[in-house]
């Protein structure tokens, strides 16, 4: 069989299983990435959840000794939903990434690639192949950009021409030799809209970005928020789509050619309020089909206390309260105690007066001074 009849028969079995992009590409050394990668270690940009050594993720042979190939794959997301919820004084909103609209995009993701996989078993029975989503040691940026998919930005995401930079990403390891494809030239030019955007500066030059300041990454950890970054975060339950809303290339891109990933408005854009008394059960039923919720329950209502915080929201101040006086969280205190401090009441600051009396952690006693001290200076 033609290597090339195949390649061909792959792209056009790969469009009748929801892959919008597909390229090819060698599975040489990731020479430039291994740089960027040691370079990004020695600057502490790291974000701390990369999977693998440096070299697991930039030589593709130690993953798969057999590995002649890589197939990368991209799938289109949308980019707006229709009737948006709104939030309003007293029911204020918070607002999930469109990388967490639909179904956990791995699930999505895993599904094509293993339906892609029993098809090239099938013409190709001694055919070896091991597959990647997100959460593999590969990168999945560098992957699409040596096959062709799209280009790096400057804001770190693939972008592509049909979709800009709203896909998802996968990759396949095999030991067919294809036929590669070759990259696509770079699209951002001279424009720096995406650096100046960033809320926080996270977008060091163009293609670097230090996780330590990324809003998308700070969404997902659990401890307290430093202090610079509660101010920046806005309403943001999970992750930052900033640097793609203002990317020239995503104008006008809105893919809504899957069902799964179209997103429920009342999931991705939540009343905040509610969200506050989920039990861990609750939260898993209504929001654990989203990739949005890898991280628990914990990141997501420490960042609902820090938006009702932004918000100054006054009809919030009992149930913050309550939340100060009896979760068994450290963060989760510090953190409402942290908001109580912005919102501002006179009923606000008799709270955490007292609670400070009775507080024993350190960190959270830190967090009500604090906001006791900013509500006298004010």
């Amino acid at each position: 069989m033609k290597i090339e009849e195949l390649q061909k028969d792959i792209q056009a079995y790969a469009k009748t299983i929801g892959i919008d992009k597909i390229g090819f590409t060698t599975a040489d050394i990731f020479t430039e990435m291994k740089e960027r990668l040691r370079r990004q270690q020695e600057l502490q940009y790291q974000s701390g959840f990369e999977k693998g050594s440096i070299e697991e993720r930039t030589e593709p042979q130690r993953l798969l000794p057999e590995s002649k190939s890589i197939i990368s794959i991209a799938v289109a997301y949308p980019s707006r939903m229709e009737k948006t919820p709104r939030g309003t004084k007293g029911d204020r909103r918070g607002i999930f990434a469109r990388a967490s609209w639909g179904i956990d995009y791995h699930v999505a993701l895993r599904e094509r690639l293993d339906k892609l996989g029993e098809y090239i078993k099938k013409r190709v029975p001694d055919a070896v192949i091991k597959s990647m989503v997100d959460t593999g040691e590969l990168s999945d940026r560098a992957v699409a950009e040596r096959a062709g998919v799209g280009f790096s930005g400057k804001n770190t995401s693939i972008i592509t021409k049909e979709y800009g930079s709203f896909v998802y990403l996968g990759e396949m390891l095999t030991n067919i030799p294809f036929i590669p494809d070759s990259p696509i030239e770079d699209g951002c030019g001279d424009c720096t809209i995406c650096l100046d955007a960033c809320p926080t500066g996270a977008i060091v030059q163009g293609g670097q970005l230090n996780a330590q300041r990324c809003i998308a990454f700070l969404t997902q950890t659990k401890d307290f928020l430093p202090e610079e970054f509660r101010t920046k975060i806005g309403n943001r339950l999970y992750g930052c789509d900033t640097c793609q809303q203002v990317c020239p290339w995503n104008r006008g891109k809105d893919s809504h050619f899957h069902k799964e990933l179209e997103p429920e408005p009342e999931l991705v854009k939540p009343r905040l309020k509610p969200m506050l008394h989920l039990s861990n059960r609750e939260f898993k039923e209504k929001f654990g089909h989203m990739s949005g919720s890898w991280r628990g329950k914990k990141p997501i209502q420490r960042n609902v206390i820090l938006a009702l915080g932004h918000y100054k929201e006054v009809t919030a101040v009992e149930d913050l309260i309550a939340i100060m006086k009896n979760d068994p969280r450290p963060v989760i205190r510090g953190s409402a105690a942290w908001s109580l401090g912005k919102i501002g009441t006179d009923v606000a600051k008799e709270a955490l007066s007292h609670a400070l009396e009775k507080e024993d952690d350190e960190q959270v006693q830190y967090e009500m001074e604090n906001a006791l001290f900013a509500m006298t200076a004010n």
